[in-house]
């Protein structure tokens, strides 16, 4: 089951090659002009706001359209906000996709629920129904008196406008071109920034309408200790659960006493990813698990949601003794609990990767297209590695070819067995 046939050597493939970039058609391009000219006349004839609250009591909505990594990188902020404002009301806007992740959240006082246009990862509707949709929220928002609005990601110019429909005095976000028609207090948007910071930076100036100093961090320093980790709050049922789970869904009698399901033996593999291109292959999976299980007696779990099964299955199918496949058959908070189990946790740039950190696990990620700079793991490197080929292409941040393009990209795919697996015995020896 060697995977040296499907290796990728990456310096060969690359060599005098052009680099593949993300198509721009020009139709594209016209369409972001105009749009960019329509929100910016939109935001001219907004009238003007009333005076914001500078109370210490005084209501903030915080607005994030994505999904469970960004939520996540979100949470620090929260914590921040509380500690300064006990007093204030804090509501957070995401959409329905997020709500299990926050809901146990003791920051927040309140969730509300949107079905953000660009975000539901369903077929895009007309042309007129975000607009339409746009008003019918504002109006939903109107009634709550919202202080402030912080518009927490930086190109959401339909938050922004939302909160500018709602009445909300003072709109806080980036000055990026299509959302700054909208803001009352626009900062400067600094694009070398790991995301944690992006998001803490606009609430520390909701709190004291102060910037913050911009200097640049590299890779190897992202993590600020100020600024404090990830959270995920695990219920005790959740907890209960994950416990039952290890018993019972082990693939042998002879391992199913709890007790030799000890932290320091697991290790969850986390396959599966939103975007193909960030895909590493399946026989180097099953390989990678059989050497950690081999050289370490790991005890491996595979996980996903119900679409990975398939995959997950395939890939245990591989590994001898049986690995167990804990895909589709978790929630949220039954995942977060199994994965606080583990010694360590495997896996592509993918949210549940991120929810691993949360919860105080060791991660392994495999970077491809994206900039681990700005969505790496957020935590110190003794615990959080990530493992990346080094292409002149990276980081280009396109995640949405479509299966048949990613072939033609080998970031995450053409990653080497033996770089995986020494980052990941690194982390066990710990």
């Amino acid at each position: 089951m060697r995977d040296e046939g499907e290796r990728v050597n990456l310096d060969a493939r690359f060599a005098g090659l052009p680099v593949p970039q993300p198509k721009q058609t020009k139709a594209k391009a016209w369409k972001q002009r105009l749009r960019l000219l329509g929100l910016q006349a939109i935001g001219k004839t907004l009238p003007k706001a009333r005076p914001a609250s500078t109370s210490d009591a005084r209501k903030i909505l915080l607005i994030r359209p994505d999904h469970l990594g960004d939520l996540l990188f979100l949470t620090p902020t929260l914590r921040y906000l509380r500690t300064l404002l006990p007093k204030a009301h804090l509501t957070l806007l995401l959409g329905p996709w997020g709500e299990a992740l926050m809901r146990g959240n003791p920051h927040l006082d309140e969730i509300l629920s949107c079905q953000f246009p660009g975000f539901t990862r369903q077929p895009k509707p007309s042309v007129w129904q975000p607009y339409q949709y746009l008003q019918e929220q504002a109006a939903l928002l109107r009634p709550h008196n919202f202080d402030q609005a912080v518009i927490l990601r930086f190109d959401h110019w339909w938050g922004a406008w939302l909160a500018a429909a709602a009445n909300i005095p003072q709109r806080i976000g980036y000055a990026t071109p299509e959302v700054i028609p909208f803001l009352t207090d626009p900062l400067p948007y600094r694009s070398n920034r790991h995301e944690v910071e992006q998001n803490w930076r606009l609430a520390h100036f909701a709190w004291s309408g102060e910037v913050t100093n911009d200097e640049r961090r590299t890779t190897k320093s992202r993590y600020t200790e100020s600024i404090g980790p990830l959270e995920f709050f695990i219920s005790p049922e959740e907890q209960a659960w994950a416990e039952k789970w290890l018993v019972s869904g082990q693939p042998s009698a002879a391992i199913r006493h709890s007790s030799l399901v000890t932290r320091h033996s697991l290790v969850v593999i986390h396959p599966g990813a939103g975007a193909t291109v960030k895909l590493w292959r399946e026989r180097a999976w099953a390989e990678l698990a059989q050497r950690l299980s081999d050289e370490r007696n790991c005890r491996i779990i595979f996980s996903g949601g119900p679409a990975e099964r398939d995959l997950c299955q395939r890939i245990a199918g591989q590994v001898s003794p049986k690995s167990m496949v804990a895909a589709g058959e978790t929630s949220l908070g039954e995942l977060a609990a199994l994965m606080r189990r583990a010694s360590l946790v495997i896996g592509p740039d993918t949210g549940p990767l991120k929810l691993a950190a949360a919860v105080g696990t060791s991660t392994l990620q495999l970077y491809g297209p994206v900039d681990p700079l700005k969505f790496g793991p957020w935590g110190g490197s003794q615990r959080h590695r990530i493992v990346t080929a080094n292409l002149p292409c990276q980081p280009c941040n396109a995640i949405s070819y479509s299966p048949q393009e990613a072939e033609a990209h080998f970031c995450a795919r053409g990653l080497s067995l033996q770089s995986v697996l020494t980052e990941a015995l690194d982390l066990l020896s710990d």
